[in-house]
């Protein structure tokens, strides 16, 4: 890796780490599917922590995954290294069949998954992140165009949650992606604001269900491969 390439990423490390106060502690919980084994699916939590997002975890998993929980805002940290490291372990957990995860990431911990885990096709099979922390893209105008991770992205056009993740933002990301090529598909729900799924402060059923469905298409077509 090159001296330019960590000064970026501990750049995004910081500006992301500046939405939250971080501590060295790390939650993991394993929701494992109806038929037992499946193929993994990484969750990273938003601000709330996993309890927030528990019924969209659980809804994921319903669909025959085996899913490893983790608190999105204690993933930071070594350049990327704690979350890499997270999902190799998730891989070998118990039930869980041999391959790559797929990365689902929510709020906060949807910015780390989009930063890291879209640039890492050695682990990640498709990156899915719900209305994601983009702020630190803005530092980034480059930034699209080193995705190498298919990335679904779900947006509501009327999110200003601390100006985190606008809706300007994901389009820009979205329009530099196909400028540049890069497999990135954004879904936006319009009136529709931040923390939209079940158990969120701005519950939307039509959004959630429509986001979960695409989730679940996503997945397994990744998985089909």
């Amino acid at each position: 890796m090159t001296k330019s390439s960590f000064h970026w990423i501990g750049a995004v490390v910081g500006l992301l780490i500046s939405l939250a106060c971080v501590s060295s502690l790390r939650a993991q919980q394993v929701i494992n599917p109806p038929q037992g084994k499946g193929h993994v699916v990484v969750f990273l939590s938003g601000m709330a922590g996993p309890k927030h997002d528990k019924a969209l975890a659980n809804a994921i998993a319903s669909l025959g995954y085996v899913v490893v929980v983790y608190d999105g805002r204690h993933v930071a940290g070594g350049l990327g290294q704690k979350l890499r490291t997270d999902i190799q372990n998730a891989q070998q957990t118990p039930n869980a069949l041999p391959g790559k995860v797929a990365l689902v990431g929510v709020s906060f911990g949807g910015g780390f998954a989009l930063a890291f885990g879209s640039r890492w096709p050695d682990l990640v099979a498709v990156n899915i992140v719900w209305y994601p922390a983009t702020g630190f893209a803005n530092k980034f105008p480059g930034f699209a165009s080193r995705i190498t991770v298919p990335v679904l992205m779900f947006a509501g056009e009327a999110d200003h949650y601390h100006d985190c993740c606008l809706i300007a933002m994901a389009r820009t990301l979205a329009a530099h992606a196909t400028a540049a090529g890069v497999p990135f598909e954004l879904v936006t729900y319009p009136g529709v604001d931040h923390d939209f799924i079940k158990g969120g402060k701005n519950y939307n059923p039509s959004a959630y269900n429509d986001a979960l469905d695409r989730t679940a298409t996503r997945l397994k077509a990744a998985f089909s491969n």
